[in-house]
């Protein structure tokens, strides 16, 4: 574990990437994949902006009271860094932009659905809430500075365009078949499906809610650091 100067962990930035879902009110699915970086981004730029509609009158001199018309999704600019030179013979590189560059791609498990899709992801950076959103990535640009004498790429910068998925308004009722509120928890070390169950919903049994949210086939083997979707108490209360 990296430790930063005084003395404390330090987090790093994930990219987790998750099956889309399969209707207009599926919630984010399964995760497929992640992206760990190894260097913390240096900056980010995070842009959200809103729609207001105007018609001139000749009622007004100096033109009419807009009227707001809707919050637009947010949008994440990011860059990532990835460096295999310490193990010339490793392939993380290549795979990691692999994984970057399929979530422009169709996912394969979403074509038998009605809404084909390429995966969904979110990005997550320790307590930094702000960008902690669901988002589908819009554009991936690699460009490979080091190789291999066989030609395998060691040395990668990614740039990452994200787009926020709207979601419905902070306080709409759940029931009304709009996404319930959901929340990601990283897995820590002791960490159980059976304990997470407990913690969230009091009652340990529901941990197979959260097996299938995520497409956990072995709940025994849960990863430090993997990032698990915990549906919505009233979602698992249903079941």
């Amino acid at each position: 574990m990296a430790i930063g100067r005084n003395g404390s962990s330090l987090v790093r930035a994930t990219l987790s990437i998750h099956h889309p879902p399969s209707t207009l009110t599926g919630g984010l699915g399964g995760q497929m994949g992640q992206v760990r970086f190894q260097f913390n981004p240096s900056q980010l730029q995070l842009s959200r902006s809103a729609s207001w509609n105007s018609q001139p009158t000749v009622g007004f001199t100096r033109g009419v009271t807009p009227e707001f018309s809707g919050a637009n999704p947010a949008s994440l600019q990011v860059e990532v860094f990835l460096d295999g030179s310490a193990k010339p013979s490793a392939s993380k590189v290549r795979e990691d932009v692999e994984q970057l560059l399929s979530c422009c791609e169709v996912d394969p498990q979403s074509l038998p659905t009605k809404r084909p899709s390429p995966p969904w992801v979110r990005f997550a950076w320790g307590s930094f809430s702000t960008v902690q959103f669901v988002a589908y990535v819009e554009n991936v640009s690699a460009t490979y500075t080091l190789f291999t004498a066989t030609g395998d790429p060691l040395r990668a910068t990614c740039q990452l365009s994200l787009t926020e998925v709207p979601l419905p308004t902070k306080g709409q009722n759940p029931t009304s078949g709009t996404l319930a509120a959901q929340r990601v928890h990283r897995v820590v070390s002791g960490d159980s499906l059976e304990s997470l169950a407990w913690a969230e919903y009091g009652d340990a049994t529901r941990w197979r809610a959260i097996a299938k949210a995520n497409g956990i086939d072995d709940p025994m083997r849960l990863e430090t650091g993997q990032e698990l979707l915990l549906p919505a108490s009233e979602e698992v209360a249903g079941r």
